[in-house]
């Protein structure tokens, strides 16, 4: 999963920062990038804050941003951000 977020808010959205990584663990993911710096090298795609989650599969992923859980969690969001996020299928999963 490859999260791109504009920060609106940030107070409102450390609410969210601090709810989420329960739900991303309880929907069975892990972070591999949150925040931190970032270079652009190469094209015009200039994101202020990625994340990266990995999950064990891909409907693993479907399931987690469905779920009760993170639905919770994105209502902490609700003003602060705007999210674009995209699961992908990882390379284990073609093997």
């Amino acid at each position: 999963m490859i999260v791109e977020t504009e920060i609106y808010d940030p107070e409102r959205y450390s609410e969210y920062q601090a709810a989420s990584p329960d739900a991303v663990h309880a929907g069975g993911g892990r972070f591999v990038v949150r925040g931190g710096e970032l270079r652009v090298l190469e094209g015009d795609w200039h994101p202020s804050r990625l994340v990266i989650l990995e999950f064990p599969d891909l409907e693993t992923a479907k399931r987690w941003y469905s779920s009760p859980k993170y639905e919770q969690a994105k209502t902490l969001r609700e003003g602060a951000a705007k999210l674009r996020m995209v699961a992908v299928q990882g390379l284990d999963e073609l093997l």
